[in-house]
């Protein structure tokens, strides 16, 4: 990576966290073609969300499991969305479960409570009452 883009990455974190979304897009997009997973994330979001540009389904899809697919976690757990609501990409609960379980190996408790839940309601896996209490328990919830 080039010191331009070292230099990029944390001014497009603060305009993203400022919600200055049109400018995060500037600095973060360059970055997330590049492969960054964390810029990537961020993109996915501003794309399915239509913040600072207009909404791109496909885009957002697109970024969100390039992310996903290199292990970053919130990407992961934003792909299971994705697909547990069909949002972006079609309406998959067996896909989704498949996504959250990657981000919920990696100790995100958001994705434990919602893989819980699926267990609890049988979507997307069968019913296991005993499985969303372990993981509910994980998540730290005290059941």
């Amino acid at each position: 990576m080039s010191n331009d883009f070292d230099a990029d990455f944390p001014s497009g974190v603060a305009s993203f966290e400022a919600k200055n979304f049109s400018q995060a897009m500037k600095f973060l997009y360059p970055l997330a073609a590049a492969g960054n997973p964390d810029a990537q994330h961020r993109v996915a979001i501003m794309c399915q969300n239509g913040l600072g540009v207009v909404r791109n389904e496909k885009m957002a899809e697109q970024m969100m499991r390039a992310s996903a697919e290199q292990g970053y976690a919130l990407s992961q757990h934003g792909l299971g969305f994705m697909y547990l609501e069909g949002d972006c990409i079609g309406q998959d609960s067996a896909e989704a479960v498949k996504w959250f379980r990657r981000a919920a190996e990696q100790g995100l408790a958001g994705s434990l409570t919602t893989l819980a839940r699926m267990y609890e309601e049988g979507n997307g896996v069968e019913k296991d009452p005993e499985m969303a209490k372990k993981l509910y328990a994980e998540a730290g919830f005290d059941i």
